[in-house]
């Protein structure tokens, strides 16, 4: 029996009567109310009123960006959260079997760290580092279990083995940059960066929402409350500019131009400056905020705030949650396709590349900086696609015949 609308309150309380009758130990059972605890300070902090499982992964996300925590704790939050998932799904209680992790010898963990303090200086992203400790940890183990206990030791097959063991092959780019680091430091005697496989990923679609559908959302957003007008406000800046969730819940008073009638912006995700022309509605739905919704705040640059004090900023995933919301609200259907942010930026593209707009112009709106990206504007650019669609052939022959009731086209 699903569990979904009672109370964070009620579903902790549930799952850990469960897990007592289970017989979980004292200590295990301490860390479940620590983490779910958590769980309820982010939720309010966020103003976030039910559970899901997509709130239980920003969540898991969101703690370990802002926490120093072993990998052990994140595993621990990990499988505390999933037990969480399965009983508000009302899913049978099943035992997990648990991982056996390989510690990486003290030779291999000094390796990654210096190389992880060099991207550190080169101006790599906190989840960029994330993901090179991870895909850079894993590559190190599996090189151990093909018998390579130095790094200086290395050759092309165990190199070639070590980069198949991975199930994802984002990995390999990443690989090849390490490797590359270690021929550069003298560590390894060979570039074998040249030797990792190189990995396309399959063609995909942006998903991408009419401009009816965009204004349905839009429109659902019920502005007879502060909240409503503060989330009108953010999520115009998403359809009509195609602003990143970051980008906006950063936003400050001295980025944006009043007289000027613009925005200046450096992106969070490149770091690029960026200006957008402060429309008419959005201006508006701005000024409406701060002059009727915005909590009084003298010493708070950001726009947008939460409602409840503290008053700080508004954080991503109280963005995100919203935009799901109001996907359901205008009764959008969202099954089977992206629903994030994200998406108004492909919607934004689709709607300027169908109006005939040049893909630089569409490119430098939308902030990219690589002249590679009209790649992707290319994809939502249906109409214009519409133009170079091939006729049919007319059928003949045994496939004619086939068509026309003849033997299967097997026998044929």
């Amino acid at each position: 029996m699903e569990k979904r609308n009672q109370p964070i309150e009620a579903l902790t309380y549930g799952l850990l009567e469960q897990l007592e009758l289970k017989f979980y130990g004292k200590d295990t059972l301490s860390n479940y109310r620590r983490i779910l605890k958590n769980l309820a300070l982010y939720m309010q902090k966020n103003e976030i009123p039910a559970y899901s499982a997509e709130i239980g992964k920003a969540f898991i996300k969101d703690y370990i960006i802002n926490h120093e925590i072993s990998v052990h704790f994140q595993k621990t939050i990990n499988t505390v959260i999933g037990r969480l998932n399965d009983y508000c799904e009302g899913k049978k209680y099943s035992p997990q079997r648990k991982k056996s992790s390989v510690k990486l010898p003290e030779n291999y963990v000094v390796l990654l760290e210096n190389y992880l303090s060099f991207c550190e200086k080169n101006r790599n992203r906190p989840g960029t580092i994330k993901e090179k400790r991870k895909f850079c940890g894993d590559f190190l183990v599996f090189l151990m279990s093909l018998g390579c206990k130095s790094i200086r030791n290395i050759d092309s097959t165990q190199i070639c083995k070590a980069c198949l063991l991975f199930d994802n092959k984002d990995a390999w780019a990443v690989i090849r940059m390490f490797l590359n680091y270690l021929y550069k430091e003298s560590i390894v005697e060979y570039d074998y960066s040249t030797i990792v496989p190189h990995y396309t990923r399959p063609f995909v679609i942006p998903a991408t929402y009419s401009e009816d559908e965009i204004l349905r959302f839009e429109n659902a957003i019920d502005q007879s409350s502060k909240i409503g007008i503060r989330y009108y406000a953010m999520l115009l800046l998403a359809t009509r500019l195609g602003m990143r969730s970051g980008d906006i819940a950063g936003l400050t008073f001295d980025e944006i131009d009043l007289e000027g009638n613009s925005i200046h912006i450096v992106q969070e995700k490149t770091l690029q400056p960026l200006e957008l022309p402060l429309l008419p509605e959005i201006k508006d739905a701005i000024m409406n905020y701060i002059e009727n919704a915005r909590p009084t705040v003298n010493d708070e640059c950001r726009i947008f705030l939460r409602q409840n004090a503290p008053y700080q900023g508004i954080t991503t995933s109280a963005i995100r949650f919203a935009t799901t919301k109001y996907f359901r609200k205008a009764g959008i259907d969202i099954s089977d396709k992206k629903h994030g942010l994200h998406t108004f930026r492909s919607s934004l593209a689709s709607s300027m590349v169908n109006d005939q707009v040049p893909y630089d112009v569409v490119r430098k709106v939308l902030g990219h900086t690589d002249p590679d990206a009209i790649k992707h504007y290319a994809k939502v650019d249906i109409e214009r696609l519409r133009e170079y669609t091939i006729a049919v052939p007319t059928p003949s022959g045994v496939f004619k015949a086939f068509l026309n009731g003849g033997q299967s086209y097997a026998k044929l």
